[in-house]
């Protein structure tokens, strides 16, 4: 018996499992902890559900996408409204030094991945799907990836992103706080006096708090939808271009609007508005940013194979167990040593495990960890979610579909 869904009915199953995710979250620790999100609770949940309503033969579930894609640009494009070039250039080299450290890192992601492919006897783009995409990507450029690999007839290629970035998020978190403790000990940097001079500008990070009305959620969704139809264009245009390359690889739809709202954000920027009158109106464009993200999901997440892993469990075991040494070896002789071999650095390592293996907030958690046992490290905090938050998803992007082209 097959089950179709109707776009609404989707939309509203996802929300169900959303709100059922975060009830869960709130009442167990472990989800708190290693700071997975509500919707990929649910959305797994049940997906395992969906799994024993499929291999017993009683329901087949088929969901309708459509808004899955819509909410999945609305997020990436508020992504690039975050993406401040002003923060960028007044936040100092150490900043621009850290995003080539994790670009380096999703580099060799894929290079792993790759280089594994034929080791495990599965296809290079499938073994992407444990690089750089769910690793650094998390759920999010999962999301915008995996389904155009998918697309191109590499059966599987959702259901092994989603399941690596869930593991990377549990992974990343229980390797950066031990990692960078043993640095702290072994080179007994709480006895040193932090190298680093730096007039850190915080306020950089900062978005005012200040009451929303209807009329600046208004502005904020208006300006999303703008950077989403004139970025549809150019997504076109940019794959176009790519075509006359290469019929391997394009751009996921949310390019062009990432683009476009970066452009726009800058311009905002510059006119230094007053509050309210801003063309990006910040805090508006985050918490719309923030639904679409948690939709689509809850969405993407209830809708992947598990029984698609039934062939693939031996090679996804060894491919995230490279990335877990990948990790640690790029933490331990990259991260460490290129940030300053200080405490500041070893607090910047904890934190890169935890995003480059899964997500941001994951990262900071990690540095939160240790600066409660330790002492504060400002420059940390102001350097990782710059990188992590603003930067490392457009280096990843082009870096991904880099690898695309050559093993597609």
């Amino acid at each position: 018996m097959t089950l179709e869904l109707t776009m609404v009915q989707s939309a509203g199953w996802a929300v169900i499992l959303l709100i059922l995710g975060q009830w869960i979250k709130n009442r167990f620790y472990f989800f708190q902890r290693f700071a997975i999100p509500a919707p990929v609770i649910g959305g797994f949940l049940f997906s395992i559900v969906n799994l024993i309503l499929n291999q017993t033969g009683i329901l087949t579930i088929e969901f309708d996408t459509t808004l899955q894609s819509f909410f999945m640009v609305i997020f990436f494009t508020t992504v690039g409204y975050g993406a401040s070039l002003k923060v960028l250039r007044e936040a100092g080299s150490k900043v621009g030094l850290f995003l080539l450290v994790a670009t380096g890192l999703c580099i060799f992601q894929n290079i792993v991945a790759v280089a594994l492919a034929p080791v495990v006897n599965i296809e290079p783009a499938l073994a992407l799907m444990t690089g750089s995409t769910p690793m650094t990507g998390g759920h999010g450029v999962s999301g915008g990836i995996a389904p155009l690999v998918e697309a191109t007839g590499v059966v599987g290629a959702e259901t092994v992103a989603y399941t690596a970035a869930t593991f990377g998020l549990i992974a990343g978190s229980l390797m950066g706080g031990p990692l960078a403790n043993r640095l702290i000990i072994k080179h007994n940097l709480m006895e040193k006096e932090a190298s680093h001079d730096v007039n850190i500008n915080t306020s950089l990070l900062t978005i005012p708090t200040r009451k929303l009305n209807p009329e600046s959620l208004l502005h904020g969704f208006i300006m999303i939808l703008v950077a989403m139809f004139l970025g549809s264009y150019l997504t076109d245009f940019i794959n176009y271009l790519v075509g006359q390359l290469t019929d391997r690889a394009a751009f996921p739809s949310y390019m062009g609007p990432m683009l476009v709202a970066i452009t726009l954000r800058y311009i905002s920027d510059r006119r230094n508005s007053k509050p309210y009158q801003e063309l990006v109106p910040d805090q508006e464009v985050e918490a719309l940013g923030n639904i679409g993200l948690n939709v689509f999901l809850a969405m993407a997440l209830m809708n992947i194979k598990l029984w698609q892993l039934a062939d693939l469990a031996g090679p996804l075991l060894v491919l995230l167990a490279a990335q877990v040494a990948l990790m640690w070896v790029w933490a331990n002789f990259v991260t460490f040593r290129v940030m300053g071999r200080d405490y500041d650095a070893a607090i910047i390592t904890a934190g890169h495990c935890g995003f480059g293996m899964g997500a941001t907030p994951n990262g900071i958690a990690n540095m939160a960890s240790l600066v409660a046992k330790y002492k504060a490290s400002k420059l940390s905090f102001f350097i990782l979610p710059i990188v992590g938050g603003m930067f490392i998803d457009f280096t990843n992007l082009v870096n991904i579909m880099a690898f695309l082209s050559f093993v597609g």
